[in-house]
C-alpha cells in the first residue's frame, strides 16, 4: 500500500459564518492540494470537511497519516468515533453526535485506509499546515468575491 501524508485545515470567518477547507497531500515526490468553501458553516465542520475531502481524494486504499491542527478531528478519529458507532452515533451524554454526516464520511474512509491521525500545532511554522491555512482562507475570500456569503 502507498504511504501518504495528508495535511488538513479548516477556517471560518465568524463561527458560524463563511468557511473554507483545504488539504495538501504528499505521495512520494508528488504534492497535490485542493480547497473549497461554504457560505454558512462552522469551524468544526470545515476541519472535518478538509479531512474527508483529503481522504476521499485517494483513488486506492493507502497507509495514511492525516495531520491536522484540530484536536476535535484527531481525537474524534483516534478516540471517540468507535464509541459513537457502538452507541448508535450518540455521544457520552446520549445525544446525537454533532456533525454526524461528516463523521460518517470519515468512518467510510477509516474502513478503506490504514489511518493514523496526528495533531500539529497550528500557526507554528509547519510548512504544509501553513499552506492548508492559506488555501482555506483564500477559499473564503473567493467566496466573498463571488458574492456567495451570507
Amino acid at each position: 500500500m502507498q504511504e501518504v501524508l495528508i495535511y488538513t485545515d479548516g477556517a471560518c470567518s465568524g463561527n458560524p459564518g463563511p468557511g473554507g477547507w483545504a488539504w495538501v497531500r504528499l505521495e512520494g515526490e508528488s504534492q497535490q492540494e485542493a480547497s473549497g468553501a461554504a457560505a454558512s458553516t462552522t469551524n468544526q465542520r470545515m476541519e472535518l470537511e478538509a479531512a474527508a475531502e483529503g481522504l476521499e481524494s485517494l483513488t486506492e486504499p493507502a497507509n495514511v497519516r492525516l495531520i491536522s491542527d484540530s484536536k476535535y478531528v484527531v481525537q474524534g478519529l483516534n478516540e471517540w468515533m468507535d464509541g459513537w458507532i457502538r452507541n448508535g452515533w450518540r455521544n457520552a451524554s446520549r445525544k446525537p453526535v454533532a456533525n454526524q454526516d461528516l463523521w460518517q464520511r470519515l468512518q467510510t474512509q477509516r474502513e478503506r485506509h490504514q489511518l493514523i491521525a496526528e495533531w500539529t500545532r497550528g500557526h507554528a511554522g509547519n510548512t504544509h499546515n501553513e499552506r492548508c491555512d492559506q488555501l482555506a482562507v483564500e477559499a473564503i475570500e473567493q467566496l466573498r468575491t463571488r458574492g456567495e456569503t451570507c
